[in-house]
């Protein structure tokens, strides 16, 4: 901002220093025609279309008509003064109306001041010279600003146009993790019903007091059960778009492990080095869930943009953390793929919510490196048990 600002001052201040040297050569010249007595009404023309040029509010209309009707009288000495016109309207994209000026102006100084006509000693060479001059590089500067604001339109379109899509995808992602979270509770809230019913129908083996406290916690797990289904199944897409993949649509990542990810895509003809250490059982679920959705991006990734390029993935469960990097060399880009372009972004907002971070970016020598850290909440020792 500092420096439009700076660079509009510099432009003002070189207007007003051309302004006022051309009024000031217009009152000399002036001055020596007729024996300096017509030095005062050149002086107060020039003055009056100096201040017209120089006020912005009377740039339009005002000032065209001033330093026309004033050109038109005093020729020769104030053609520079519409000069200025001539580009401002070109500028402005109005040669229509500079034409008119131009026209009127060098016609009516026909039965102008004698001594100042264009028309004397071939001084309409000159005038129209500088009058076709002004107004060419007024055109060529006014289609510049114009493609100039064009473009600057594009990328605000363009900047505006990308942050929805990133909050479209971040919200997408919000909407998957609730969607897998559902299933997650809704299996382990089943298994508890599930349980409670079959040890409920022991009743004449247990004592009245737990018996009674089954049925109780055999209910409560039901209507959890109801309740979550009722408030997050609705947060299943029913009608995913072209971008998602086939193992979106369920919980995949839950019921499966990322060895059998890794599988697939080694049947699809990728090549697959998966290197894991610890137990996935020791990550939370929710880490469980992030990896298996980051290795799914970076193998589709992959396919797209290095097809046929060995891919080399590591995890460790942790504790302290769930790390996951998967890294790639150069390959050959696939033209065949269509994808939203925003996978990372959905990444990036379910390993922030987390309370991690992801690093994607080239890794050296055309590789490709997708690395995230999610640590594990304080509750989990180092033996993998809740305290």
């Amino acid at each position: 901002m500092g420096r439009n600002k700076a660079s509009r001052w510099a432009a003002a201040a070189g207007r007003a220093g051309l302004v006022a040297f051309l009024a000031l050569a217009a009152a000399v010249n002036g001055a020596s025609i007729g024996s300096g007595q017509y030095v005062a009404p050149v002086i107060a023309s020039a003055v009056v279309c100096a201040v017209a040029l120089l006020v912005p509010r009377l740039r339009w209309p005002l000032a065209p008509f001033l330093v026309t009707a004033v050109t038109a009288w005093w020729g020769w000495l104030t053609v520079p003064l519409l000069g200025i016109v001539m580009f401002d309207l070109a500028v402005a994209r109005r040669m229509r109306v500079a034409a008119g000026c131009a026209a009127v102006a060098l016609g009516v100084n026909l039965l102008g001041y004698p001594a100042t006509r264009v028309w004397v000693d071939q001084r309409y060479v000159s005038a129209l010279f500088v009058l076709l001059v002004a107004a060419v590089v007024g055109l060529w500067l006014g289609n510049r600003r114009g493609l100039i604001q064009a473009l600057a339109a594009d990328m605000e379109h363009l900047r505006v146009e990308s942050q929805l899509r990133e909050e479209a995808a971040r919200i997408a992602e919000r909407s998957r993790i609730a969607a897998e979270m559902h299933d997650v509770l809704a299996h382990r809230l089943s298994l508890i019903a599930l349980h409670t019913g079959v040890l409920a129908t022991k009743n004449d083996m247990l004592p009245a007091p737990v018996a009674e406290r089954l049925g109780l916690l055999r209910t409560a797990s039901v209507e959890a059960l109801t309740d979550l289904r009722d408030v997050l199944g609705v947060l299943r897409d029913s009608d995913p778009g072209p971008d998602a993949t086939p193992t979106s649509a369920a919980l995949t990542p839950v019921m499966r492990e990322v060895g059998e990810l890794a599988d697939e895509a080694r049947a699809a003809g990728q090549h697959i080095e998966l290197t894991t250490d610890g137990l996935p059982e020791r990550a939370p679920t929710t880490h469980r869930l992030a990896v298996y959705r980051i290795v799914q991006e970076a193998l589709t990734n992959a396919r797209k943009h290095a097809d046929g390029a060995p891919v080399t993935v590591r995890i460790d469960y942790g504790p302290p953390a769930t790390l996951v990097e998967v890294t790639n060399p150069p390959g050959t880009p696939r033209t065949d793929t269509v994808g939203s372009g925003y996978g990372l972004v959905g990444l990036r907002e379910r390993v922030t919510a987390l309370g991690g971070h992801l690093d994607s970016g080239p890794a050296g020598a055309g590789a490709w490196r997708l690395a995230a850290r999610i640590p594990h909440p304080a509750g989990i020792e180092q033996n993998g048990t809740r305290t």
